[in-house]
């Protein structure tokens, strides 16, 4: 059990990793205006593109990595379940947030930091209620034996 789980950690840290450095060269080319709506908090069309491509890598990666690790059914099985829950539980600051909340923050400045991009970014309800898919769909893909 103890090779299970160390496998799902390490496919969640795998999962991690992959997703900040595939952010981070995101926010470099595409910069916060290929990331935002032009004076405003909401991510364009083309940053939800780019992180639905993210996602899916990062778990496709976690589900092989854990796999590979793991060489037990259970261990990416696992993974898809805390992947799913994290993912519940992330979502719910999205989906309970107050209409307001976004006027409260104010216009975007021109010059952003990553961070400040990250803490302040709006992203529409669907984009937070598909991650938690995304992910387990990667993980499974990423688990599978290749042919």
């Amino acid at each position: 059990m103890g090779r299970i789980i160390g496998a799902v950690v390490a496919g969640y840290v795998v999962m991690f990793v992959t997703v900040f450095l595939l952010m981070t060269a995101a926010w470099l080319v595409m910069g916060a205006d290929g990331a935002f709506e032009a004076g405003s908090w909401q991510i364009t069309f083309a940053w939800i593109a780019v992180s639905i491509v993210v996602s899916l890598a990062a778990a496709f990666a976690g589900g092989r990595a854990c796999s590979a690790i793991a060489r037990d059914p259970r261990g990416p099985t696992y993974l898809m379940g805390l992947v799913f829950v994290l993912g519940v539980v992330f979502a719910i600051p999205v989906l309970t947030a107050a209409p307001d909340a976004m006027a409260a923050l104010g216009p975007r400045p021109d010059e952003l930091p990553m961070m400040d991009a990250m803490t302040k970014a709006q992203q529409p309800a669907w984009t937070a209620l598909l991650n938690p898919v995304l992910g387990v769909a990667g993980v499974w893909l990423g688990a599978r034996k290749p042919a």
